[in-house]
């Protein structure tokens, strides 16, 4: 149960006589930031009292006039200019938690009406290895999907992967022209990605040469005019104002410059580098034309792409098992190839689809820049294969509802994508672009390996449980008697490892960057899956210590007795967990539920601390406590495991 929807539909008739639209009105009222205000506030009698003329105490009063909480509530108050404020009756929120002890799902109920939504998350390109760019897009949506199956929701988690791109076209050249036999054998991924690399590196660097004169130039202009106005200001002060802005224009010039003669050096310097560029002078125009003979059936290429995918897919496999996820569909770019001249003939046949400058492109109102479906060599873009697959959710998955887990930087696409969907007749399936930010370094800058390369996810999942495995090794040699074996230590250095990672991650609001720091991400205090895991660790510990078995309780009917403000908090967080969920699905931000378990965890430790259970004062009051310890411990195991994150009853 939500207690706020209770506390709301409760408002909702009162207000109702006073204005027609309650629904801004409802939304004002809120868990209240503070436990001296109540347990819930109402902040709506200033903008009602604009509405109704008249000083918003007495707004506030007359709401009260015609509310009625009295079956679970203090009588409400009015307090300051007029915020009503409200408390639940003591008793009803242990009955409530008498009611739910023993319930993993804390007594939330499944939803009445479940759609179907789609989850399109992780998405690698297949050629290469994962690495951390990818880490934000697949905890964020294996989270999400569990939060939406948890509240009863047909969910399908959908891996789009990128096997049909480009990239091939550049393995394919690869393969062909620089490979490695011994590598090849020992390790097709690494040598595949190797290929990758070289191609776009030897591409890069004949991009760059090319573009060299004309970033020199730049620099020269930029340098030029900045002079020009130094020399002006000092007679003009309106001139003044301009320098700030070249001065900006004259260091991005700079180090467009310097980043390009950097990038010529690497080539130039290696002398098989040099060799290889100056013997393929045209690689990015031949890697595209072994893309475009790829997509046209080549058979050659075609045997060349089956032989290459099932080690790629594998590879990933390999680290979704590690993090404990798994798709329901695995559908890559080539499983729509078939379908994209057909939605390019029905954008044209609707009139929305052009020429322009031998490309066929969408035109949407608002954009400068067209949604281009089919380039002018005849290529599909990944806007075509997105339409497509639109089509398909909606006619064979039948879905009700797609959410694209995707990096932030690619909002301009899904705003384009949607508006053309919308244009294209497509109606009835409600689209969300699920936004992210960037995983960065300490220097603020996205985070990379101290070479300057991307860092691989598999290297990253090791060091964390490498670093696990000291924190766990420390913790269990501190005891007077050890009681982890080595595999006992091994495997929670697994669930402490990647439960820091995925919640590290989580723990940061979607739409942010964060710092990845290796400290705060395994500290055992503070907001990290480690704090948590403890607690629930040490809730185990006590009904252990105490001979107790934890599912012997749920048929005993102990009363709960809540006689401390520390019993209290505790309860209250716990009755709180369906408000954390519906929070999360409101807008699909997986930190309101870390918010949520933090919170909880604190209000444990607090109890902990000031409560005695092995040594209540009596029997009775022992019990009411080992129902909150209980009730927490499935709230942390739940709580996480909607994140993807495991725990372990001894840490």
């Amino acid at each position: 149960m939500n207690l706020l929807s209770l506390i709301r539909q409760r408002f909702a008739p009162a207000l109702s006589e006073l204005v027609p639209d309650v629904s801004p009105l409802l939304d004002m009222i809120r868990p209240a930031q503070d436990a001296k205000f109540g347990d819930f506030q109402a902040n709506f009698a200033m903008p009602l009292a604009k509405q109704l003329g008249k000083p918003p105490r007495e707004v506030a009063q007359q709401v009260l006039d015609r509310l009625d909480l009295s079956d679970f509530c203090e009588p409400p108050e009015i307090a300051g200019p007029g915020f009503i404020n409200v408390r639940l009756r003591a008793d009803f929120v242990a009955s409530r938690i008498q009611q739910i002890a023993g319930d993993d799902r804390l007594g939330y109920q499944p939803v009445a009406l479940p759609r179907h939504v789609v989850v399109d998350f992780s998405s690698p390109n297949v050629a290469k290895p994962m690495h951390v760019g990818h880490l934000r897009s697949t905890v964020i949506g294996d989270a999400i999907c569990r939060t939406l199956r948890f509240v009863g929701h047909k969910v399908t988690s959908d891996n789009h992967i990128g096997d049909w791109g480009t990239q091939f076209g550049m393995i394919i050249y690869g393969y062909r022209h620089f490979r490695d036999d011994a590598s090849w054998q020992a390790s097709p991924v690494g040598e595949l990605a190797r290929l990758y690399k070289l191609v776009n590196q030897l591409s890069d660097y004949h991009a760059t040469t090319a573009k060299l004169p004309l970033l020199q130039k730049a620099v020269t202009e930029a340098r030029e005019k900045l002079a020009q106005l130094q020399a002006q200001a000092v007679a003009d002060d309106k001139v003044k104002k301009q320098l700030s802005a070249m001065k900006k224009d004259v260091t991005t010039a700079d180090a467009e410059l310097s980043a390009a003669v950097a990038s010529i050096a690497r080539i130039q310097d290696s002398p098989s580098l040099l060799a290889s560029a100056n013997a393929h002078p045209d690689i990015a125009r031949k890697a595209r034309e072994e893309t475009a003979r790829l997509h046209a059936g080549d058979p050659e290429n075609n045997a060349l792409w089956n032989q290459f995918l099932p080690s790629c897919l594998e590879a990933l496999n390999q680290i979704y098992r590690r993090l404990g996820i798994s798709f329901d569909l695995t559908l890559g770019e080539s499983h729509y190839n078939p379908m994209l001249p057909g939605v390019v003939e029905s954008l044209k046949s609707r009139g929305l689809a052009k020429l322009s400058e031998g490309a066929t492109c969408v035109f949407l109102e608002g954009n400068a820049a067209p949604f281009i479906v089919q380039k002018t060599d005849g290529a599909y873009t990944y806007a075509t294969t997105d339409l497509a697959t639109i089509l398909y959710r909606r006619e064979s998955l039948k879905a009700d509802e797609v959410l694209y887990v995707v990096d932030k930087r690619q909002s301009e696409h899904f705003q384009q994508l949607f508006a053309t969907t919308l244009l294209w007749g497509i109606s009835g399936l409600k689209l969300q672009h699920v936004s992210f930010g960037t995983v960065m370094g300490n220097d603020n800058k996205p985070y990379k390996t101290r070479a300057g390369d991307t860092v691989g996810l598999e290297s990253l999942l090791d060091e964390a449980i490498s670093r696990a495995r000291r924190i766990v090794d420390e913790n269990d040699d501190r005891r007077e008697t050890p009681l982890l074996t080595p595999e006992d230590r091994a495997r929670v250095s697994e669930i402490v490892g990647l439960g820091g990672i995925k919640y590290a991650d989580l723990h940061h609001s979607r739409d942010s960057d964060y710092v990845f720091d290796w400290d705060k991400m395994l500290a055992t205090t503070g907001d990290t899956a480690t704090y948590m895991q403890y607690a629930y660790a040490r809730v185990c510990g006590i009904f252990r210590r105490l001979q107790i078995d934890r599912t012997a309780m749920k048929t005993q009917g102990v009363p709960v007795l809540l006689n401390t403000p520390e019993e209290r908090r505790l309860a209250m967080q716990l009755l709180m967990f369906g408000y954390a969920i519906d929070s999360v699905l409101n807008d699909y931000r997986p930190h309101l539920l870390t918010a949520w378990l933090f919170d909880t965890a604190d209000a444990f430790s607090q109890f902990f601390d000031r409560c005695s259970v092995q040594n209540a004062e009596s029997e009775e009051l022992q019990k009411s406590r080992l129902i909150l310890c209980d009730l927490m411990a499935r709230a942390i195991h739940t709580g996480l495991s909607l994140l993807g994150i495991q725990v372990a009853e001894i840490m």
